[in-house]
């Protein structure tokens, strides 16, 4: 109904527009004019006449064959096109009816991992990073060779279609295989500092689950779940998560690199990444606030310390006092490499929005959490979420949703594994 006359315009509705002639029908009323028009030269030569029939005959049933012709090309590209695949949806309620309480299974682990080992919150929610943010196209794996490759494939032209990108499936989780042959995901450099306690905290989900609802329920999901646990139990937004992720079959190591911010990427560098996934650069600063916990090594940071950017000075924009600090934990040479510092140097173990104070104080961990404050274009947004804790809980958990839904697989593009470090197949 017209829109206008819903709201109480003074006008009725337009009339609907008449159906388009058939292709057959222009042609006819053309055809059956001409004819008329040739019963009318009584005087004239029959013979001419009867020419001039059988040709108008010939066109009104050549017209109608191409009309036909291009009526069922132009239906079937429309067939052709209701083909094309949704992107698919997840659902708060996927498991409703396969595994109604996975939720709670899934929160009774996270809940006696943060109690029993902290750590195990922030690496969780990093782990969940690393799994969405590295993403693999098909027109990249035609120079990938085989021994790069997690999983039992017979060909790279199977393995393409089975890997049609990765984002959120899990594929982090793939474990290297014996004697170190097949390079996974956790084989990077970028990932090897992944806290094991994430990777024994989703296992001991799984198999919890597994023991409820047997092949039901991916360790993507089971991932994405922990995240969001680790989030509230530190003090942070209890958020739903939609579910409905497939498992990878397969784990890439050769794409991981350019696909994870490094410790001193520059805000262009971090926008460009984001863009990439489909995020905004809101987006980026506010899943940056997932710093407000958790702890760094110091070979992520030592060079703002001692030698930024090749300068051989100290980062002119880190406060003094927390220099001085992290200075005595993290010598320029020889320092010992379990030592971490906290992300948040004022509640290192509440999720809160101080994560953003801190920038404004100078007092951010690495070059990347400061720069956030020194860029132009972010500083607004770091100075509104440092002032509006409610703000940041909001924007954080529809960031957190925004991410999960990086390239997600669904149907035979992907499995459900029954143990998360390893594949179906293997």
């Amino acid at each position: 109904m017209h829109l206008g006359f819903l709201l109480g315009s003074r006008h009725p509705p337009p009339p609907p527009p008449p159906p388009p002639p058939r292709p057959c029908e222009q042609r006819g009323k053309a055809c059956l004019f001409l004819l008329l028009l040739c019963s009318a030269m009584g005087g004239r030569s029959s013979f001419l006449r009867v020419a001039l029939v059988t040709l108008l005959l010939g066109f009104y049933f050549v017209s109608c064959c191409v009309g036909f012709v291009e009526a069922g090309y132009s239906n079937a590209t429309k067939r052709k096109r209701k083909r094309v695949p949704v992107r698919h949806q997840l659902s708060l309620d996927f498991y409703a009816d396969t595994c109604p309480h996975v939720d709670q299974l899934v929160a009774s682990v996270t809940a006696r991992r943060f109690r029993d080992s902290p750590a195990s919150g922030a690496a969780t929610i990093r782990l969940f990073f690393h799994d969405c943010f590295v993403e693999v196209k098909p027109k990249n794996l035609s120079g990938v060779s085989r021994p790069t490759v997690a999983g039992s494939h017979p060909s790279l032209a199977k393995m393409s279609r089975v890997c049609r990108m990765q984002g959120c499936d899990a594929s982090v989780l793939i474990a290297p295989t014996t004697g170190g042959k097949v390079v996974v995901e956790r084989d990077v450099e970028d990932n090897k500092n992944l806290a094991p306690e994430a990777f024994e905290t989703v296992e001991m989900a799984k198999a919890l689950v597994e023991s409820k609802c047997p092949g039901l329920v991916t360790c993507a999901d089971i991932l994405a779940m922990a995240a969001r646990d680790f989030v509230h139990l530190a003090g942070g937004p209890n958020y739903g998560v939609k579910k409905g992720r497939k498992d990878s079959r397969v784990s890439m190591a050769g794409k991981v690199r350019g696909n994870l911010p490094r410790a001193n990427s520059t805000v262009d560098e971090l926008i460009r990444l984001f863009a990439a996934k489909g995020l905004r650069t809101e987006d980026l600063v506010v899943l940056s606030g997932a710093h407000t916990i958790g702890f760094s090594h110091c070979d992520q940071f030592v060079s703002r310390l001692y030698d930024f950017r090749g300068t051989g000075e100290p980062d002119p924009s880190i406060d003094l006092r927390l220099l001085k600090a992290l200075r005595m934990s993290c010598p320029r040479s020889g320092g010992n490499d379990d030592v971490v510092a906290p992300f948040d140097v004022q509640t290192p173990f509440s999720f809160d929005h101080m994560y953003y104070g801190n920038l404004e104080a100078k007092m951010g961990l690495l070059a990347t959490d400061q720069a956030l404050f020194l860029d132009p274009r972010t500083r607004p947004l770091v100075q509104g979420l440092g002032r509006d804790k409610v703000g940041f809980f909001d924007a954080f958990a529809a960031g957190m949703e925004k991410m999960g839904s990086i390239r997600v697989k669904k149907g035979k593009t992907g499995e459900i594994r029954k143990v998360c470090s390893k594949h179906l197949a293997d």
